[in-house]
């Protein structure tokens, strides 16, 4: 039986791994009890260096504590919330379709290759037609449907919380081919991201793994270490990659949760450098720095090339930050409590700050020009950087 993870809770998962579900929190917290989760950080003053203002908002329906993120390909936002998906134009944010799925979306919106994908806490995996919204195809796989939701080639690339990733047919959602590793006991919601370049699918693990898979028939071309498991107990040993790896022309990055953050050479899985530090959230990178949100909610960059520490930002203790969004000279995260933070990606310094609904869990996503939030409340918000 598979039970939904709170925010404040350990589920048990199909493959009878415990997902933990909040690392932010007090292990005590975990379970109920102990003590409450410490106060967030008191936003400083700044002299804003950049207009941010609201272009455009919709609505999905709440998100029911799961990490939904949207995806742009630069016409349009596909978002996913309470069952349904929806297609907003970015340009002005009008509804261009929604459609009711009928399932506890539990993953999504993901796009490309003519589709619009959402998953389901019971495994269901929904394919509409990304024109209209009309549904193309429906299958159900092994477990919950995880993360993110890809289209690569003739091939449609799905996680689920068994520690499966399932290559599926685009036509038709019948399986082309399917990788399968065992889990460590414990894992965390949030774990196990995937990113895709070149016909290569980049996938992390429970474990502190990180695989490179050929899109085309599933074969694993590499696999790397992020993070060695350390510790006596079940919670200390907990190493997962969180978030979706980094990936350019040159090397991917990973960063896994008490491990490392970690670069690799792109084709061979050769390590380029390593830095320890703890992420729950996850990473992003630009042509310059690696930007990671650590487990204490502090932002750093890392030189790219050397992994140096270029800067920290440590103002946003316990606030719950986001994984980060590169956006050129900036880096947008968002928290627990609806702010959306602009940081200088020279220096780290804030930039702009906003408030949207309710909280951020995911990533804000680039969707040119600006970028986009969506809340737990189900809100998609789009920003414009002047």
């Amino acid at each position: 039986m598979i039970r939904r993870v709170l925010f404040a809770g350990i589920a048990l998962m199909l493959a009878g791994c415990s997902t933990v579900s909040s690392v932010t929190g007090t292990v005590g917290g975990w379970f109920g009890a102990g003590p409450a989760r410490a106060k967030p950080a008191e936003l400083v003053d700044f002299k804003p260096a950049v207009a941010l203002s609201e272009a455009w908002k919709a609505g999905t329906g709440d998100t029911e504590g799961y990490l939904l993120r949207p995806q742009a390909d630069g016409e349009s936002v596909f978002a996913a919330g309470d069952g349904r998906v929806v297609r907003v134009a970015v340009d002005n944010g009008s509804l261009v379709w929604r459609q009711d799925t009928g399932v506890r979306l539990s993953a999504g919106a993901g796009a490309g290759h003519g589709l619009t994908l959402a998953g389901g806490a019971k495994g269901e995996l929904v394919a509409l037609d990304m024109v209209n919204g009309q549904l193309r195809w429906k299958v159900t796989l092994s477990s919950e449907v995880t993360g993110q939701l890809l289209a690569v080639a003739d091939t449609v690339i799905v996680r689920t919380g068994d520690g499966r990733v399932h290559g599926l047919a685009l036509a038709d959602g019948s399986r082309k081919w399917l990788y399968s590793r065992n889990l460590p006991p414990l894992s965390l919601r949030g774990s196990g991201g995937l990113a895709a370049f070149e016909g290569v699918i980049y996938a992390g693990f429970p474990g502190g793994k990180l695989v490179a898979l050929d899109a085309r028939n599933g074969a694993q071309l590499w696999e790397a270490t992020v993070a060695l498991p350390r510790g006596a107990t079940e919670l200390e040993r907990v190493a997962d990659v969180m978030g979706n790896p980094a990936v350019d022309t040159q090397q991917v990055c990973a960063v896994a949760y008490q491990g490392r953050v970690a670069c690799f050479d792109r084709r061979s899985g050769g390590p380029m450098w390593a830095r320890d530090t703890s992420s729950n959230s996850g990473l992003a990178m630009d042509e310059r720095s690696v930007y990671v949100t650590d487990d204490k909610d502090a932002v750093t960059a890392y030189d790219k090339t050397s992994g140096r520490a270029v800067w920290r930002q440590d103002k946003l203790a316990r606030r719950q930050v986001t994984a980060p969004l590169a956006l050129g000279n900036w880096v947008a995260v968002a928290d627990g409590e609806g702010y959306v933070h602009v940081l200088s990606a020279d220096d780290g310094g804030f930039v702009a700050r906003t408030r949207v609904d309710s909280a951020v869990r995911s990533a804000p996503i680039d969707i040119g020009p600006g970028f986009a939030v969506q809340t737990t409340k189900g809100t998609v918000v789009a920003f414009r950087l002047k």
